[in-house]
């Protein structure tokens, strides 16, 4: 049998086969973050016939503060719960589960979008956009750990089949995970323990509000290939507390370096990290990264590099990818 074709069994997350939409932005929202028409008929087309085992969708702000662009898609409020659960609905209608990621900007937001001063885990540029935050005090960072928290039940309230919680490219989890943006002092500084102090504290918020038996997956920014940055070193101590913390999925993807790595093409080009981090960890690993072939999905799944294949841009420039790809197996 074709590795992609496998269904997955281990774990909360049963799926049909191997294949992943990862989150990728639309801006296809209301101004306010409201799910549109649009979003909704976005959705449905990519789903459509279940080829897809797992779409994760896009990231979604937990609070006004930490919008990090127009249009995107909002979990900070009870009120969208019921909107929420047409688009659940509408993927799993068409035989496909439904994960949705949920995330704070950080300081990639911009006052312009939010309206407010954008926050940091400290008073340092940032690599991508260059402004500098105003660092975190703790009590703020406790308040942004229940944000995550509210923003999961709902998820959960609006029937998707499980929350990703979003620290890759130099979003707020995730710049407290880089040494390049987190130069912090106390304890939710200093070595990897230190940075990842605040993802351990949300996973056990969002585990608190979910329960134990709902799906909680975590999108790492597993290194920044930049000089001072994140490492695969860096990312195995944390892998393995995120498992030791109860995520039971591991998405990888770039830090600081975007969903690119600079210089770099091929097809799954993130395959050094998820190799890596399958070694030190026994929950499902999500490659993405350049992937446009069944083929070379193939190859990725049978050389053990991940256990599942995430295929983003194909697929969002051609709803039919899935369909070919499996057909063509």
């Amino acid at each position: 049998m074709s590795s992609l074709l496998k269904p997955l069994d281990q774990g909360k997350l049963t799926l049909n086969n191997r294949l992943v939409m990862p989150p990728m932005a639309t801006s296809k929202c209301e101004v306010d973050g409201k799910i549109s028409k649009d979003i909704l008929d976005y959705y449905d087309e990519k789903s459509r016939g279940g080829y897809i085992s797992l779409i994760i969708v896009e990231h979604s702000f937990i609070t006004q503060k930490g919008k990090a662009s127009e249009g995107q898609m909002s979990i900070a409020e009870d009120s969208l719960v019921e909107s929420l659960k047409e688009l659940a609905n509408i993927i799993h209608k068409n035989g496909s589960k439904a994960v949705m990621q949920i995330n704070h900007a950080g300081s990639a937001a911009s006052k312009d979008v939010t309206g407010f001063e954008p926050v940091g885990p400290s008073a340092v540029a940032n690599p991508r956009k260059g402004n500098v935050p105003k660092e975190l005090t703790k009590e703020e960072i406790k308040e942004i750990i229940e944000e995550f928290k509210a923003a999961a039940l709902r998820v959960k309230e609006a029937g998707f089949d499980g929350v990703e919680i979003h620290s890759a490219h130099g979003y707020l989890l995730n710049q407290f995970f880089s040494p390049l943006t987190n130069h912090r002092t106390d304890e939710y500084g200093g070595d990897v323990l230190g940075r990842i102090r605040i993802h351990l504290e949300v996973i056990k918020a969002v585990r608190e509000a979910v329960g134990d038996d709902f799906p909680v997956l975590l999108r790492l920014g597993a290194a920044d290939y930049m000089e001072g940055g994140s490492t695969i070193e860096h990312s195995k101590i944390a892998a393995k507390e995120f498992e030791k913390a109860g995520v039971d999925m591991l998405d990888i993807s770039g830090g600081f370096c975007g969903y690119i790595i600079p210089g770099v093409n091929g097809q799954g080009y993130f395959a050094p990290l998820t190799e890596a981090l399958k070694e030190v960890v026994s929950i499902p690993v999500i490659l993405t990264g350049g992937i446009t072939e069944a083929q070379a999905a193939e190859k990725l799944l049978s050389e053990g590099k991940a256990d599942l294949i995430g295929v983003g841009r194909a697929i969002y420039k051609d709803s039919n990818w899935a369909k070919n790809a499996i057909e063509s197996l």
